[in-house]
């Protein structure tokens, strides 16, 4: 076990800090850092390995984060002063402890769909609540991947990982940053796999109450202000709207999505007689 203590803002510290909050550092370290007990929790469910485990004042810790201590004992187990461990905590309550993993990025190569691919796209997210909701429910409506299209907020933002609960340690997620390269990869699909794409829009000319989603599909989800891409659209098979009645003309697109989402992982189990 590496114990560290740290009073100062030391070479380590600013590691830390650098990992929260800039996600080039993240991307060139393949680390990450989590706030939040249900966040370090999934982390642990996903077998992540754990490269800092970090708490203030070692006396006042739980069983728990005790045991997370001693299972993980190649981790730099830190100790920091209150006052630097209140400063790398966002929540008012602090959680007990604060971790950094280690991640592994994927590429649609590494990809390997079984049958009927379940896959969402996501069109240049730009709230880190919002495209941590969606991951949350992606994760439990089965879907088998996650793309992320364009210049966009950062997947392993410490926001988005704790609003998806850690969800996004149990997902497949892609950044992509080329529309070519989704495009061979949708003909490729659409080839082997017959895969439908269906873009969602509150303008979009088909109600979800006339037309049943199934599998195997791509579902593209728009940026919150700009909608999708007209690059996106194009490959759509058709643009689809959930009906809604209230004085607001449309919804937020992590709820719109999850709805989405629900649609199409209900249809799924109806047909292998799960509901």
């Amino acid at each position: 076990m590496k114990k560290i203590s740290i009073s100062s803002r030391n070479a380590e510290y600013q590691i830390i800090q650098s990992l929260k909050m800039n996600r080039v550092k993240r991307k060139k370290a393949n680390e990450v850092f989590v706030e939040g007990i249900e966040s370090i929790k999934q982390a642990i469910n996903a077998r992540m390995e754990f490269t800092r485990i970090i708490f203030s004042d070692i006396d006042r810790l739980s069983n728990w984060a005790r045991n997370l201590i001693n299972k993980n004992t190649h981790s730099r187990i830190i100790d920091m002063s209150y006052d630097l461990y209140r400063n790398l905590c966002d929540r008012d309550e602090l959680s007990e402890i604060l971790a950094t993993v280690k991640i592994v990025p994927l590429k649609l190569q590494d990809l390997v769909y079984q049958d009927k691919p379940f896959v969402l796209i996501f069109d240049r997210p730009s709230d880190c609540g919002n495209l941590g909701s969606i991951i949350r429910s992606a994760n439990s409506f089965g879907v088998d991947a996650i793309f992320v299209i364009g210049h966009a907020i950062d997947i392993y933002d410490p926001k988005v990982i704790r609003s998806s609960l850690g969800s996004v340690f149990h997902s497949k997620i892609v950044p992509i940053q080329s529309i070519n390269e989704l495009e061979k990869w949708i003909k490729i699909q659409k080839d082997v796999n017959n895969i439908s794409v269906v873009g969602t829009d509150s303008t979009g000319d088909v109600s979800l109450l006339h037309r049943s989603l199934h599998k195997p599909i791509a579902l593209i989800l728009g940026n919150e202000a700009k909608g999708m891409s007209v690059a996106l659209k194009a490959m759509c098979d058709m643009i689809i709207s959930v009906p809604i009645s209230g004085a607001v003309n449309s919804l937020n697109v992590s709820c719109a999505g999850s709805i989405f989402l629900w649609e199409i992982y209900k249809n799924s189990c109806s047909n292998q007689g799960a509901l």
